[in-house]
């Protein structure tokens, strides 16, 4: 898919605040307004922009215990367990990988106790083998 610079430019003020007002991105991109409306319907209609979501604060955030939890699963458990952790509310990302692990989940609670029993909430899920987990001490880049 081929984007240009615009589109390009477009995304990032969209990633720094998806609410910024149509006007503001155009004046910002010296376009006109309905040029940047169009760019932003096709984006939409090509799949590039899926959707817009809350960016929570660093404040809210430092008040949250995160998490990488790291995930072994049984062979074929993969989309069991995979939509079982989607139910979670609080695990907030889940990638799936290569290597000694089949998925990381990144979870968020507010308290250590309320992490160690999500935590032992993810082990005891069907298809889990064994889980490894690391305590998110600060964030150093987060775009």
């Amino acid at each position: 898919m081929q984007l240009s610079e615009k589109d390009r430019a477009l995304l990032a003020l969209l990633s720094e605040n998806a609410r910024m007002p149509v006007a503001e991105l155009a004046r910002r991109l010296d376009l006109s307004r309905s040029t940047v409306q169009a760019r932003l319907e096709r984006l939409e209609d090509l799949g590039v922009i899926a959707g817009y979501q809350v960016r929570l604060s660093d404040a809210y955030q430092s008040g949250l215990i995160r998490a990488h939890v790291m995930v072994v699963i049984a062979p074929k458990a993969l989309t069991a367990v995979t939509a079982e952790l989607g139910a979670i509310r609080e695990v907030t990302a889940l990638y799936s990988v290569n290597g000694p692990y089949d998925l990381i989940a990144i979870v968020a609670a507010p308290s250590i106790s309320e992490l160690d029993r999500l935590i032992d909430r993810i082990g005891e899920l069907a298809g889990v083998e064994r889980t490894v987990s690391s305590i998110i001490l600060s964030t150093r880049l987060s775009r």
